[in-house]
């Protein structure tokens, strides 16, 4: 139970009685003890170096540490409030009450330590660091305080000086369970440390992220981890999450010179060059000494460089030129996997307007490998196809990209692609008579002459059996050929891709070649004989004209 209550009183410095009240039972009865009286005048206090301690004129400061002074009851005032609001979890308001009580006493370790558990709670961990440090040195055997500072180089990253301070515990308090547990944890992040930095060395970017996350779940507040764990982010191609880790860390620190080169390097990835380079020369500025951001401005603004200077060449019209400077902006950075798509991109139209459609349709591909949601990359590649006469292929083109984007412009090359899958499919008649596509109707006739006579069956009636039936199939595909090409009309249709089967009677029922070649020739017999006796060979033959 509390003693007499000196609330009703005033103090020459001030401080009301309340203070008094909330003081624990053995300060009250040692100010009890004490014959002091709260009308005392103010005095010079060895012990806290204040001159607000009330204290009798006769006392003498000798007689100090036997005696509690009104300031360290003031003190131990503030702290049990502090105490109180830590217990309901309002760390804020405990943080202000400690500090009140270092303010008063600024020699006792307990609320420095206090202080520290506190912002250790509102994760100002360097704060809480500065706190623990101060605690353990006033008293270097007070446990809690290496504890706590042990803690925060943990929280921070600092895995030896963690270890250090939780050995130092271990020698106070051999059999401290919590101290024995971090201690492994430090060994623990220490080893995290060294496979993370394994991983960087050979390139294995998922697993220093693998590592770095479990890291940071011993260590949440280290910049550094976190830093390590962005870089990566953004060397997989995973940007905002790399953002997102150097915005959080640029929001607490501006002018932390890796979080603004991690922020470069995610602009300079999804090819935003000139941003990435100001955020590059920002983290130069706040460390001149910063390596990789240096390396990374260079390399920026080399490839935007190389890559312009390809751009203007290619719209002068000089493709060889465009071409080779492409394939060296192509070199300078391979991490660069945006950039690098679109220069693949524009290469293969450099190498298209170059007749080069098969190196074109490969660094479409390989465009579309770096990013395979580049629709440039598809279109640029299903126009290649469409030049190769690869239809199948160009049509899956034109699928993914207007799956993506449903244009009409889209839509119309999908059309497009699959009406020449579909003629594809069909017998080439012009193939067939070996002319071009704008042959005229004399260039038909005489490629008709010429083929109808070669594969007719009489020419090959001393040929054996598997012959005289592929010359006779040659000869009836001669025919179909010509009975539509012949035709306006049908020629129009077949040209448009139209079916002509139901109306041309072309699909074997009564379609005879042999009525074709008849109708050409002229007459029954055709005004032609063939010579095929053993001696004159099959093939040979001669006309008889009228």
């Amino acid at each position: 139970m509390k003693t007499h209550s000196l609330s009703t009183h005033r103090y020459a410095d001030g401080v009301v009685g309340e203070v008094f009240e909330s003081v624990p039972l053995r300060l009250q009865k040692r100010f009890a003890d004490s014959n002091t009286s709260p009308t005392t005048p103010l005095a010079y206090c060895s012990r806290c170096n204040t001159q607000a301690s009330p204290v009798s004129q006769s006392h003498t400061l000798t007689s100090h540490q036997e005696i509690p002074t009104w300031i360290e009851i003031e003190a131990e005032g503030f702290k049990e409030q502090g105490n109180a609001l830590y217990s309901k979890k309002d760390y804020s308001e405990a943080f202000n009450y400690y500090t009140k009580a270092i303010d008063t006493c600024p020699k006792n370790a307990s609320y420095y330590g206090n202080r520290a558990a506190t912002l250790m709670m509102l994760s100002r961990f360097r704060e809480a660091l500065e706190d623990s440090q101060q605690a353990v040195r006033l008293d270097d055997c007070f446990m809690k305080g290496h504890l706590r500072e042990g803690k925060c180089h943990l929280s921070l990253g600092n895995a030896m000086a963690a270890s250090r301070c939780f050995q130092k515990v271990l020698e106070l308090e051999p059999s401290n369970r919590e101290a024995q547990q971090e201690k492994k944890n430090s060994g623990t992040l220490l080893e995290y440390e060294r496979m993370a930095e394994f991983g960087f060395d050979k390139r294995d970017f998922r697993k220093v992220v693998y590592c770095m996350d479990r890291a940071l779940a011993l260590a949440s507040a280290c910049h550094r981890f976190k830093i390590l764990k962005a870089e990566c982010l953004a060397l997989l191609g995973r940007y905002p999450e790399a953002q997102s880790v150097a915005s959080d860390i640029l929001r607490m620190d501006s002018t932390n010179a890796d979080a603004l080169y991690v922020r470069g390097l995610c602009l300079y990835y999804e090819d935003c060059i000139d941003k990435a380079v100001q955020f590059f020369v920002q983290a130069l500025r706040m460390a001149p000494d910063h390596e990789k951001a240096r390396l990374a401005c260079r390399n920026a603004k080399a490839l935007k460089a190389k890559k312009d200077e390809g751009n203007q060449a290619f719209k002068n019209c000089n493709y060889d030129a465009a071409y080779q400077l492409y394939t060296e902006a192509l070199t300078i950075d391979p991490n660069n996997i945006k950039t690098n798509a679109k220069l693949y991109c524009n290469r293969a139209t450099a190498g298209a307007k170059l007749k080069k459609l098969n190196q074109a349709i490969d660094d479409c591909t390989s465009a579309i490998k770096l990013d395979d949601t580049y629709i440039k990359a598809y279109l640029r590649r299903a126009q290649c196809y469409m030049d190769t006469e690869q239809y199948e292929e160009a049509v899956r083109d034109y699928e993914k990209v207007y799956q993506t984007e449903k244009t009409s412009d889209h839509k119309h090359l999908l059309k497009t692609a699959q009406l020449q899958l579909k003629k594809s499919k069909r017998k080439d008649y012009y193939k067939v008579l070996g002319v071009g596509k704008n042959a005229t109707e004399d260039e038909i006739k005489k490629a008709y002459r010429k083929r109808a006579l070669m594969h007719h069956p009489d020419r090959h009636s001393a040929a054996t059996a598997e012959v005289q039936k592929e010359e006779e199939k040659k000869f009836k595909e001669v025919g179909e050929a010509f009975t539509v090409l012949s035709d306006p009309k049908k020629k129009v249709r077949y040209d448009n891709g139209h079916d002509l089967d139901d109306d041309s009677g072309l699909d074997g029922g009564d379609f005879d070649a042999n009525n074709i070649f008849r109708a050409f020739f002229g007459g029954h017999g055709g005004g032609y004989s063939f010579d095929s006796s053993p001696d004159s060979g099959p093939g040979n033959f001669f006309f008889q004209f009228g």
